[in-house]
């Protein structure tokens, strides 16, 4: 049995389709033929580089990712999705061949079926050098811890611990040590901030980005967590209701119906529903209709926006999380 990573995204944008659909998908734009158009690797590598701006090193990192979804994974391989969205992992078994629609949206016209039989795994089950493997710089690629991996989903326990270092099989694939540093970043956060603490981190940002803030005291919150308003020493701006949950259980519908009460009671314009473990499919699917009123953040959102107001955020904080800007080598070509 062989593990395979497949990415739905590079934010994550398609794992709600990936995952309701039953199927993952080969997500390049630039490929709206089938892949069994190319007899060889070479055809396909031609392809890519007749197209204009690829370069040669581009289009060896697309055949070597691109090619196996069509010709290298089998019914029965397994398939690693991790979220962007929240800290979990889905595990799915492939249940057929490669398939082409034509007459699908790009970049939905690869695909093949899986059969999700564990979903939403929380990644801190999995050791460290796994994780650098699936944080490897690859949309789609295979994963070589299979014997240990398969004891962690189906029984739930970690056998034969790799050493730390390099990640055991990953000599030849390039870790994204942006989103290393984005993991390391998100872990320390709830590791100092769970609870209460969560909601002190939210109103920070809010005040980095220039409201006043009023933080519930710890306890029963009454549905807000955070009063937020910009304006004149708060007065006459844009009103916010902020809830704030810090555990990994993803959020559910009647959590975002309890804010939009709140944001009425409290005559605010807007609502911010903040959930470190994501949120369920019944609110995920409210996005559209509450666009105009509510946002909602996972841990991605979270880190994202504590990465972009550090400078500004509150010293007590920057104590607990310390961080230092680095310049690295654009690989991405």
């Amino acid at each position: 049995m062989t593990v395979w990573l497949c990415r739905a995204g590079k934010h994550g944008e398609y794992e709600n389709k990936f995952i309701e659909e039953n199927r993952i998908y080969c997500t390049w734009d630039n490929l709206p033929v089938s892949l069994h158009s190319f007899s060889e690797r070479k055809d396909l590598f031609d392809y890519f580089t007749d197209q204009e701006e690829v370069k040669d090193k581009t289009a060896t990192n697309w055949v070597s990712q691109v090619w196996p979804f069509g010709f290298d994974m089998q019914v029965g391989d397994w398939v690693m999705l991790p979220s962007k969205v929240n800290p979990v992992i889905n595990v799915g078994k492939i249940t057929s061949d490669y398939r082409f629609q034509d007459e699908a949206t790009i970049p939905f016209k690869h695909f093949r079926e899986v059969d999700w039989f564990k979903k939403s795994i929380p990644r801190k089950l999995f050791d460290q050098d796994i994780l650098y493997s699936l944080g490897a710089f690859m949309t789609i690629c295979r994963i070589k811890q299979e014997e240990r991996i398969k004891s962690i989903v189906l029984e739930g326990k970690i056998i034969d611990k790799h050493p730390p270092g390099k990640p055991e099989g990953e000599e030849d694939q390039p870790r994204d040590i942006e989103l290393d540093a984005f993991d390391n970043i998100k872990d320390m956060l709830i590791r100092k901030f769970k609870g209460h603490g969560m909601a002190k981190v939210i109103a920070s940002i809010l005040r980095a980005n220039g409201f006043t803030t009023f933080v519930s005291s710890e306890g029963p919150d009454k549905g807000v967590d955070i009063l937020a308003s910009q304006g004149a020493l708060g007065f006459g701006g844009i009103n916010i209701c902020v809830q704030v949950k810090s555990s990994d259980t993803p959020v559910d519908r009647p959590t975002l119906d309890q804010l939009i009460g709140t944001m009425s009671n409290f005559k605010a314009e807007y609502g911010l529903l903040v959930s470190w473990g994501g949120f369920k499919s019944s609110v995920i699917n409210e996005t559209a209709n509450q666009f105009f009123k509510v946002r909602l953040w996972t841990h991605k959102e979270v880190v994202e926006q504590f990465i972009a107001n550090y400078e500004n955020l509150d010293d007590e904080i920057k104590l607990e999380i310390p961080l230092k800007k680095i310049w690295v080598i654009n690989t991405e070509d």
